[in-house]
Parts: C-alpha cells; structure tokens; sequence
C-alpha cells in the first residue's frame, strides 16, 4: 500500500511519522538493510525511526506491506470474531498458581506463567520480551528471558515507548524458537510480516499480548516523577505497576529513600495524557492477532473498575487454537488456574477498550479528512462497532479528532 507523501521529498518513513501515524515497533529498522533505519527517542518523547541512508522502492514496499501505521488487517473471513473483542476461542479469567509470579505480573501473572511454563517445557529456547533497561531505570529495552528468573524480572507493565521489533532480524539469525510478547500493535505487525517472511512461523510459534490503552511520551514519565518529589537523576530503579494489584508506581532512590504512587493517579491523571496520536485512533487495544492475550480482569464498582489492591486476577482470551493449546497445558501443569467467563462479561472489566473500538471509525475518517492520510484497517467490523454506540458519539470523536489532529501528530 502507498501513503501520500506531505511532500515530493517525503519518503516512507518520514511520511508515516509526520503524521503521526507510528506505532514505534521498530519492525522497518530490522527490515530495512542494516545501518539505513535507526529508531531513537525523538523530542517528543516517543520512539521514531530515522531514516540515515535512502531507501530503495522495494525496501518501502515492503515496510508499507507490515507498517501498522500504514494497514491493519485480518484475513477475510476469519472464524469467531466479534465485532469488539476480535477473534475468540474461549474467554476466561485466571492467575498464576506460584504467589510470587502472580504478585510481580499487572494483574494475576498469567501471561508470565505462561512463558515460564513454555521454557519450563522446553517448547521454545527463550523469550524476547520488554523489561526495564539495564542501563536507565527509566527506558525499555528488549529483554531475552531463557528461566523464570529472567521473566519475573520483566513482570509488571511498562507504560514508556518500547520498540521490541527492531532487532527482529537478529532474532530470527539465532534459529532457535522463542516466544514474542508486545503490544497488540507490535504483534500485528510481526504477525503481518509473517506472512512475507516463512521463517516466523517456524521460529516464532507463540505470540502473546496484552490489552492497551496507548503509549504514553516520557514526558508522562517525568511528570510523574516531578510530582513524587524526585528525578530521574537520583534513581536506582522505577516500576509503574506491580507487585500487587494494580500495584503503584514506585521510584527508588539511589540513597534509599522509595516514592509511591497509587495506579488511579499516575495512569488516569498524569500517563494517559500523554499518549501518541496514533493510539488515539487504534481499532486494536485488545490484542487480535496474538494468540493469547491478557489484560486487568477489574471487579466492578458503580459500573466502573474498582481499583482496590488485592490479589491479581487476569482477563485470559484465546484467540488461536495455538493459544487454547497452551493455556490447556498450562492447566493440566497446575500452572495457572482459570474460571469460564461469559463474553458479555468482558465490557465490565474493560469499559474503556469498547468504546475505543466503538470510535476507531470515527476517529480515523477523521484523521483522514484533516491530514488527508490515515491508516488502512480492513476485517476490524469497525461500522459494525460503531453503530453498536450512541450517533453522537461516532459525531463527537469524529469532530473532536478532526480539531486536533493537525496539532498532536509526533
């Protein structure tokens, strides 16, 4: 697919981030010959690729063939799928039978469970996930787990950009099997470029997920610090969820001194402020195209999650019989424990990720109208999803996407 350039120099990439359309999974920097793409936190705060040499027509093509800034798209036709939660094997709740594993992950650690249990098994060699940066408490960096120490180290949710795609090639040189976890953006793309690229299938035979809600700017990160009353200079380390459920944000000091910060404060008044444009008009925060994904299985208060600390429990949906697969060995280990769950049930947990695909449409023909360029989504049911909401609704987000667009692309 072709995107129309903001100008006859305009390349791809520059295309893409100009208007604010990337997702910062990396993936072009490992498609890309070496040296010609380079991912780097740019002045906003969020991970852009640059571009150091000129890209030849194929090198574009195929990146416009993957880029989630560029299509999203599911085979026509697919089994299961609903017009909200995307495909669907089985939906559940659950959490991890091990205290320490189900206390260090986001919600009930099941997604670490199950990654344990697929190195535990010796179904994959290890798995490439994000942790926190060795060097700076602060960034990402992409991890490889190969024990259970190594994934309890990654447990917990990073809400900072993250770009795990961008050393794929490496990866795939090793020709051992691992298992992915990303956001669903990332797994979108890994799993479009699978389809171009046979060796994934082969090397990558579990992609796993979670529910988001977009990708904050380092500037989110910081403003949460400055309101603890510490900066990134003085720091050992830094989580923004876990160890509980939700778990606090929590900055450690060099010197000793520790910092909380309730979930409710430091996601729903200072994170979620900061997100990038092109989350504001994801058709896909749940995950569709992972095999397993997971997400805050939230108890319900007034008709909104109770953010209460107490034991983590995990919202658990199979998507592909892969996944259903894993989960069924998992239990059979005594891995992880789960109860059925009606799909009606879904909503009161995630209130939030129905209304964002309700206005995915709206907002993206927004996009498209203001920018004159916005992203192909294809077998999403998105008119579906938004005749499900109320007209004004689908007439609010368009409008108000179409007042800011120009004004927040990054």
């Amino acid at each position: 697919m072709k995107l129309k350039p903001n100008s006859p120099t305009d390349g791809l990439i520059d295309t893409i981030t100009k208007n604010g359309l990337c997702t910062g999974c990396g993936l072009c920097e490992s498609i890309a010959p070496k040296g010609q793409i380079q991912v780097e936190l740019n002045a906003s705060g969020y991970l852009r690729p640059r571009t150091l040499e000129t890209l030849s027509s194929a090198t574009e093509n195929k990146i416009a063939e993957v880029c989630p800034g560029v299509t999203v798209q599911h085979p026509a036709g697919i089994k299961g799928y609903h017009p909200i939660w995307g495909p669907l094997v089985k939906v559940r709740t659950g959490f991890a039978t091990d205290p320490e594993t189900r206390k260090q992950g986001s919600s009930g650690g099941v997604i670490s469970a199950l990654l344990i249990h697929l190195l535990e098994s010796g179904k994959i060699d290890f798995v490439a996930q994000i942790a926190t940066s060795q060097q700076n408490p602060l960034a990402n960096e992409l991890q490889i787990s190969r024990n259970r120490a190594d994934v309890l180290r990654a447990a917990g949710s990073r809400y900072a950009p993250s770009a795990p795609l961008r050393t794929l090639r490496d990866l795939l040189a090793t020709s051992q099997k691992f298992a992915f976890v990303g956001k669903p953006c990332d797994v979108a793309a890994l799993r479009r470029y699978s389809e171009l690229n046979k060796e994934i299938k082969t090397q990558i035979p579990y992609m796993l997920s979670f529910m988001c809600a977009g990708i904050p700017s380092m500037k989110g990160t910081y403003e949460v610090l400055e309101k603890l009353g510490t900066d990134s200079t003085k720091l050992s380390s830094f989580r923004y969820r876990g160890d509980g459920w939700p778990g606090m944000a929590r900055a450690v000091q060099k010197d000793g001194q520790t910092f909380e910060m309730d979930y409710n404060t430091s996601w729903g008044t200072i994170l979620n402020r900061h997100l990038q444009f092109r989350c504001k008009i994801c058709p896909d925060g749940t995950g569709e195209f992972a095999d397993i994904v997971c997400a805050d299985a939230w108890y319900g208060k007034d008709g909104y999650p109770d953010f209460t600390e107490r034991d983590g429990r995990s919202l658990l949906l199979s998507r592909t019989d892969t996944g259903e697969t894993l989960i069924a060995d998992a239990l059979a280990n005594n891995t992880i424990q789960i109860n059925n769950l009606e799909i009606d049930e879904i909503a009161k947990m995630q209130p939030y990720q129905v209304q964002r695909k309700q206005v995915a449409l709206a907002r993206t023909l927004a996009t498209r109208f203001a920018l004159g360029i916005a992203p192909t989504y294809r077998n999403l049911s998105l008119l579906r999803a938004s005749t499900s909401a109320a007209p004004m609704n689908f007439i609010r987000n368009a409008i108000g996407t179409y007042r800011r667009a120009n004004g927040e692309v990054q």
